[in-house]
């Protein structure tokens, strides 16, 4: 069973520049192998997939470097948030308001 492979997608993406890439790992691999074994970090210069945020298909895995990959699931590398969203969230709606008042006061 050592010998035994798994198709799985590893999946990084820039606003410029995506990619996701075909891998087979052995099983019993984990994300971070997987990410690895993919040579992703060839593509996209200063990806640093020790301290990268992965998850699969949406969701955060905290321990990427212990949780299994399983056939057909995609591991994927998180960029860093600029900004936060409940802060972006707040300012648009501090914005809406203030319009709403201008339009109610004429």
């Amino acid at each position: 069973m050592a010998d035994e492979l798994i198709a799985v997608e590893v999946a990084y993406a820039l606003p410029e520049k995506q990619r996701v890439i075909a891998v087979l790992v052995p099983v019993g691999s984990t994300l971070f192998d997987a990410a690895v074994q993919s040579k992703i970090v060839e593509q996209f210069v200063g990806l640093n997939l020790e301290s990268a945020t992965m998850g699969v298909f949406g969701k955060i895995e905290k321990h990427p470097k212990s949780r299994l990959i399983q056939a057909g699931e995609r591991v994927e590398i998180y960029r860093p948030l600029i900004n936060d969203p409940k802060e972006m969230r707040k300012a648009r709606a501090a914005k809406v308001k203030a319009a709403n008042a201008v339009e109610q006061s004429l």
